[in-house]
């Protein structure tokens, strides 16, 4: 029916939603915690919701040995450096520039097909990174090209963007022998033990002194719940069904929805160079992923009869 195949459209849009929203959640959580500390906490919670939605749904797969190495390493690339990237990148860059940086995550995939698959990459992804890093350009850049956001603040993003790269190649590797619940909770419980030293080492007497507000701990609960549990359930649910190229188109929406939120939630100030900015990275992202957009349009329609995706 085609009201089967809309929800997966829906539940990609709600990815989006949610990870477009934990930019500003985290902005308002780095007000009271470090990085570190929001990272940990966040992962402690979502593996706990994880861990018993598992349990209780009947869904836990035993780890085959020789994956071990593979789910450290998935870990490690995410959630351990992409959110020390994002996490301290926003600390020192606005939201809207932040969500903007990291939505260029698909115009570097196809380098990383090369490093691990050997895949060629197409003149239209090119095409896409130069007009995407123009967009990036205006948006940090003072009309003398001085920077008007911090250089730190920008490196600790692209570390982001490397990392969920390096990320995409690993869970490509787990995909098809375990479910999208196992694998997010398993590297939602090794990432939070990543961090676990992080934080007893270097934040844990800060935050013993901070009494939290209803703002912080609303902040932290919906990273867990809605941006490290339900945007990747929904995200991979959607990718089973649409097809990783189809799903990927979505991320555009990101910066959207956190440049809209972070407009009425943090009142960032909106200018054109900001506005011209995301139009130009938004526009290198489509058109780095145009051939697949025109093969998607011209594509006969979706065969409706294909199993629903498993969790």
């Amino acid at each position: 029916m085609k009201s089967d195949i809309f929800k997966y459209y829906i539940f990609a849009v709600l990815s989006m939603l949610f990870w477009g929203l934990t930019f500003v959640w985290s902005k308002i959580a780095l007000g009271y915690y470090e990085p570190i500390t929001i990272i940990f906490i966040r992962l402690v919670i979502s593996s706990a919701i994880l861990a018993l939605t598992v349990k209780l749904w009947g869904k836990q797969q035993k780890i085959e040995r020789a994956d071990h190495k593979w789910f450290l390493m998935l870990a490690l690339a995410q959630p351990f450096f992409y959110f020390l990237g994002e996490n301290y990148g926003l600390k020192y860059v606005s939201s809207t520039v932040s969500s903007v940086i990291i939505a260029t995550i698909p115009l570097f995939s196809p380098f990383a097909a090369f490093m691990f698959a050997r895949e060629k990459t197409s003149i239209f992804s090119w095409l896409g990174i130069v007009v995407s890093f123009a967009g990036i350009l205006v948006m940090i850049l003072n009309p003398d090209l001085s920077l008007n956001a911090a250089p730190k603040g920008i490196a600790f993003l692209f570390l982001a963007v490397f990392s969920a790269v390096i990320y995409s190649a690993f869970v490509k590797k787990l995909t098809g022998k375990y479910s999208a619940l196992t694998i997010i909770a398993r590297q939602n419980l090794l990432g939070a033990l990543y961090f676990l030293p992080l934080f007893l080492f270097f934040d844990f007497e800060s935050f013993i002194l901070v009494k939290p507000t209803q703002s912080l701990v609303l902040a932290i609960l919906q990273l867990a719940v809605f941006g490290s549990c339900l945007a990747y359930i929904f995200f991979i649910m959607a990718v089973a069904k649409l097809g990783m190229v189809k799903a990927n188109i979505f991320t555009n929406l990101i910066p959207v929805f956190t440049a809209v939120f972070s407009y009425f939630v943090l009142y960032e100030v909106f200018n054109i160079q900001k506005i011209s900015g995301i139009i130009l990275v938004v526009m290198g992202i489509v058109v780095s992923q145009s051939r697949e957009i025109s093969q998607l349009i011209t594509k006969d329609r979706v065969n409706l009869k294909t199993p629903k995706p498993q969790l």
